[in-house]
């Protein structure tokens, strides 16, 4: 990848060691995977990046394998709060869209209408709730909350050292941990009122992210299922050679292509676009079904040596497989993108460029 996103001066984490407290030596990098790539990071670009270099970043991320929350930073969290008018701490970040919390005004006005807590002096909020799975909340500087108030949709952040964490994991061992909040008072210049369009953003710019990782990891599964089975011979003669193997590299890189392609075309300049919305649905829920194949195509041709432990390929396929249920699988994105088409939008978003 021909980017200057490549930080070589960036610590490295070795790929057993999950100790979140040192994946970062400043705000600016992020470590990486010792066995799977050379002893460099992917960089943290700037806040104010294009949707292009975001995702560029991303799809590195997740074709090394890093282990930190380079895509929740970048594509969701930044974002949402520069749009959201708030400060943007540095270090890495993580979300969570939780609108079943219990959110009531913490300073409460008299009404003779209505519940306790329905009408406040100002936004100061009393939150109450389990935020579920957060990625890499232990990680995290902050995380950027996206829940529903008494006045309706509402962002605001706050930091995990607030509320009861419970740890968590997906197959991948990334940290996917549960904050319990305890009627948490989050002050209001840490709130945000925002309309129903930013929270679907959320929603869209999380289900990007995740696309964009899904393939980066689909790449690194095509270059070491390449690479093995040029190396690896059997009856005299490379496995590469083999009629059978052939066809099944032509799937594994055809599937890759496709998810590849699904998430250029997600990238535009405005994620909370109408464009942008099928787009972006389009590319999720191609990401999500081709993840089981391309994972089963890598380890098939890899044999039995791809379940090990020792060998890299279970990074990025034990990754496949729990990312492409995250943020919305392809059931889900697909009954969205049918559900945004009619008989007359149809054709002129096949044919138009977003």
């Amino acid at each position: 990848m021909n980017t200057h996103t490549i930080d070589t001066s960036a610590p490295v984490i070795p790929a057993d060691d999950y100790d979140t407290t040192a994946f970062y030596a400043d705000t600016d990098s992020i470590a990486t995977v010792t066995n799977t790539t050379a002893p460099d990071a992917v960089a943290l670009p700037s806040q104010y990046a294009s949707t292009a270099e975001l995702l560029a970043a991303a799809q590195e991320a997740g074709r090394r394998a890093v282990p930190a929350p380079l895509a929740e930073t970048a594509l969701v969290a930044r974002p949402l709060l520069l749009r959201a008018g708030l400060p943007v701490p540095g270090g890495p970040l993580s979300y969570a869209i939780a609108p079943e919390l219990t959110i009531r005004y913490a300073h409460q006005a008299a009404s003779p209408v209505g519940s306790d807590g329905c009408l406040g002096d100002d936004d100061t909020l009393l939150v109450s709730g389990t935020l579920r799975r957060v990625p890499w909340a232990r990680a995290a500087t902050a995380v950027v909350v996206l829940a529903t108030a008494p006045f309706g949709p509402v962002l605001f952040t706050l930091t995990p050292d607030q509320a009861v964490l419970t740890p968590g994991g997906n197959l991948a061992e990334e940290p996917r941990d549960d904050l319990y909040l305890a009627a948490l008072e989050i002050p209001a210049s840490q709130v945000r009122r925002i309309s129903p369009e930013l929270l679907d953003e959320a929603r869209l710019r999380a289900a990007l992210a995740r696309s964009a990782l899904i393939a980066g990891a689909a790449e690194r599964c095509v270059d070491l299922t390449v690479a093995h089975t040029t190396a690896r011979t059997q009856f005299g003669r490379p496995l590469s050679r083999f009629q059978a193997v052939k066809q099944e590299e032509a799937r594994l890189i055809e599937e890759t292509a496709l998810v590849r392609t699904a998430v250029q075309a997600a990238a535009t300049p405005d994620p909370g676009g109408p464009a942008a919305h099928i787009a972006i649905a389009a590319a999720k829920a191609q990401a999500s079904a081709s993840a089981a194949e391309i994972a089963r195509i890598a380890h098939q041709l890899h044999g039995a040596i791809g379940i090990t432990q020792l060998n890299p390929l279970h990074l990025a396929t034990t990754r496949l497989w729990s990312w492409c249920d995250e943020d919305g699988d392809e059931t889900y994105w697909a009954l969205r993108l049918a559900r945004s088409l009619t008989a007359t939008t149809l054709w002129p978003t096949l044919t138009t460029t977003p």
